[in-house]
């Protein structure tokens, strides 16, 4: 009996450090596979890549909602940086989330159609355990991110051509920067 023990604690030990590598390891390697294949395709770091308008021929795997247009910025806070996002006036639905390197969906922020059509919306994206910065600066929303890499992406409604050549020219006003302080 002592001798099949030890076998089995070690198998058992063994399956579940695989699980938890898998589960950990997994959506971080996804991740960054997603950020290298943007690299590949000319998406730079830290600023925003509108996507063309989403057809049978422009998805061919996974096809995301064809009302919606999608922006993707990567950003990359590994000196403790600060990212402004400046998402340009629509005046539709928009929304902007934040992904951390691990896949998960950290932040979320509707845009609101009532709001300043002039303005626009900004964002400051902090680094983990960078603090906030001061009010009289920048009042907007901050978000301190979990890792230092991921993805952000605005999402806004475009269900017809005329509507996404309005969102073509509104995209021309977001940017996704690192902040000099």
């Amino acid at each position: 009996m002592k001798r099949i023990v030890a076998p089995i604690f070690v198998l058992l030990a063994s399956i579940l450090t695989g699980h938890f590598v898998t589960l950990h390891m997994t959506p971080v390697a996804i991740m960054k596979n997603a950020i290298e294949r943007l690299e590949e395709r000319g998406v730079a770091l830290h600023e925003f890549n509108l996507a063309p308008r989403t057809t049978p021929q422009t998805q061919t795997v996974v096809r995301p909602s064809p009302d919606l247009v999608y922006s993707i910025c990567p950003f990359d806070l590994s000196g403790n940086q600060v990212l402004a996002v400046r998402v340009g006036p629509y005046d539709d639905y928009s929304s902007v989330s934040f992904f951390d390197i691990r896949t998960n969906n950290f932040a979320t922020v509707r845009i609101d159609v009532g709001g300043d059509p002039a303005s626009g919306s900004e964002i400051v994206l902090r680094a983990p355990g960078r603090a906030a910065l001061d009010p009289l600066m920048f009042s907007g929303p901050q978000i301190e991110a979990p890792t230092r890499r991921g993805l952000i992406l605005i999402r806004r409604l475009a269900p017809t051509q005329a509507a996404y050549h309005e969102v073509v020219s509104t995209a021309a006003d977001d940017s996704c920067s690192l902040l000099i302080l």
